[in-house]
């Protein structure tokens, strides 16, 4: 009786610091955000199929909607319900699983839409019921893919962004075929690092600046070119973008062997953690401009939540302790839920589309982005790393 009531007493003594190091974030609250938030966008597009329209005319399969897609597959993982299962395959099937602009694209933002086709695949693996999506349908996309493989696609990624829509999409083949007990699985992997480490070390010089542990856009933003405060120029999504690529290509490696070049992207990803703390605000979010607060300075959610997104996962495999980035997390967290999302589910403080801080300003809660789908994909996949840390 004795050992019964130390027993309880430690438990009620643990459960409250185990709480408050995870800075009270509360898993059930972390759902229901995203469920409100996905349910505002959904009941504004109820027909995932229908192209957008911002200017002219795009089909459903462009890279905005397809980040959006990777936050909704990431939501489904979590707490799968049949109107969101739905929702996806609808629109996959719709693309008959084909990137936009068909299977001989090589632009990266074409083929962003393939990483949610292949998690599909998986989903049907996974669950062991009769495959939904057989090798047949998936081939447009492994045709996508091989029409890369070759010594001319190495120099495609010329922009940051890129490595996000694109290097998923090589690291997933790899882990499919290698389940798929192919030999040579390996290969697609390996074309994503070659293609990787060429934007990273030798575009315009190599457009991750190993000094300061953060990227340049493309080469348009390399020295001389300089922010107004006379610092370099980091734009805080593209930088997103990249950190959001090394998660998914380690988050592969650990599955599969056929993904090779785990260490050399988890080298990267502790250098841009350490550069990434050192610029956060002291409210939680990140601007715009890394390193020049006072342009266009103020919160941003798609930056932020890529940044979280990595954080919470790099904490939850080991790869960052959890001092100080549990605070860090749970602080950004409740930020991004306080100020970017209100009453009805939508999203506030996303920039919309360009390539550098003052593109698509000015960025408030009110101001609607060009895009609504791609921010929502971010704020998913932060929310679905924290809900998993919360837990």
């Amino acid at each position: 009786m004795k050992n019964i009531l130390i027993l309880i007493l430690f438990s009620a003594a643990v459960l409250p610091l185990t709480a408050a190091a995870k800075g009270g974030v509360k898993p059930a609250d972390v759902l229901r955000t995203m469920h409100l938030v996905n349910d505002y966008f959904t009941q504004r597009h109820p027909d995932p199929t229908t192209p957008t329209f911002v200017k002219k005319e795009r089909p459903s399969n462009l890279w905005t909607r397809g980040v959006y897609f990777e936050g909704l597959c990431a939501l489904n993982e979590l707490d799968p319900q049949e109107r969101n299962i739905d929702y996806v395959t609808r629109w996959a099937q719709f693309h008959s699983f084909t990137p936009r602009n068909g299977i001989t694209t090589r632009d990266a933002d074409d083929y962003c839409c393939c990483q949610t086709y292949l998690q599909l695949y998986l989903d049907s693996l996974e669950t062991a019921e009769p495959p939904r999506f057989n090798m047949h349908m998936l081939l447009p996309t492994v045709r996508c893919a091989e029409n890369l493989i070759t010594n001319e696609a190495v120099g495609d990624w010329t922009w940051i962004d890129a490595i996000q829509m694109g290097l998923p999409v090589l690291t997933k083949l790899s882990l499919i075929r290698h389940l798929n007990g192919e030999a040579d699985a390996s290969r697609y992997a390996e074309m994503g690092f070659a293609m990787y480490a060429h934007t990273r070390d030798k575009l315009a010089g190599g457009l991750l600046n190993k000094n300061e542990g953060l990227w340049w856009r493309d080469k348009d933003f390399v020295p001389p070119y300089r922010e107004p405060n006379g610092r370099n120029c980091y734009w805080s999504r593209g930088n997103g973008w990249v950190y959001a690529a090394l998660v998914r290509a380690m988050s592969d490696a650990m599955e599969s062997p056929a993904v090779t070049h785990f260490e050399d992207y988890k080298a990267d990803f502790l250098l841009m953690t350490e550069a990434l703390l050192k610029c956060q605000r002291k409210d939680g979010f990140w601007n715009v401009s890394l390193h020049d607060q006072s342009h266009f300075g103020g919160p941003e959610l798609t930056g932020t939540a890529l940044f979280i997104y990595g954080m919470a996962w790099g904490v939850r495999h080991g790869i960052l302790p959890e001092k100080p980035y549990l605070k860090i997390i749970a602080k950004t967290w409740k930020a991004m839920v306080k100020k970017c999302v209100d009453k009805d589910g939508r999203l506030g403080f996303v920039q919309g589309t360009g390539k550098e801080p003052k593109d698509s300003q000015p960025v408030t809660f009110t101001t609607e982005p060009d895009f609504d789908d791609f921010g929502l994909g971010c704020f998913l996949l932060a929310a679905s790393e924290v809900y998993r840390l919360a837990e």
